[in-house]
């Protein structure tokens, strides 16, 4: 398990302001267990940060993205990068593997799963996957405020 937390100021300035970025990531192994883990690191983080996670979604993201890495991907661990700043939660979950969407979308309304990456783009103001050789990489950016 790695974590890192650490505040960039890119302006000089302290406290809550524009061009403020804070930042803490988290690593472990991609297993069933990671998905819990990794949603009590993003809600501690959020606390720490005195970010409301209820009020953003931070820990149904945070689930979905890492629950697809852990049953999708082959990966052998995933990572999660959070930012905020003074008006946005920009949620980012990487893994060294490959998993895509379903090709075909979900139309039975009782049928389990299919419906994690509509479930972020629903709370989330912009949601982006970047898949690349090197593994994939989902970013999820909640409003705040």
């Amino acid at each position: 398990m790695f974590t890192t937390d650490t505040t960039t100021d890119r302006t000089g300035a302290v406290g809550a302001q524009p061009g403020r970025t804070r930042t803490a990531e988290y690593s472990m192994a991609a297993t069933a267990v990671a998905v819990s883990g990794f949603r009590n690191f993003a809600r501690d983080t959020a606390a720490r940060w005195m970010i409301s996670p209820d009020d953003t979604g931070l820990a149904l993201v945070v689930s979905e993205l890492v629950g697809n890495a852990v049953r999708h991907s082959g990966s052998a661990d995933v990572s999660l990068l959070l930012s905020a700043t003074v008006t946005t939660l920009t949620v980012e979950v990487r893994d060294s593997g490959r998993w895509r969407r379903p090709s075909a979308p979900v139309t039975d309304g009782l049928a389990c799963g299919g419906r994690g990456l509509d479930i972020v783009e629903a709370c989330a103001t912009r949601t982006t996957v970047h898949r690349t050789l090197a593994g994939t990489r989902v970013i999820a950016v909640l409003p705040l405020g």
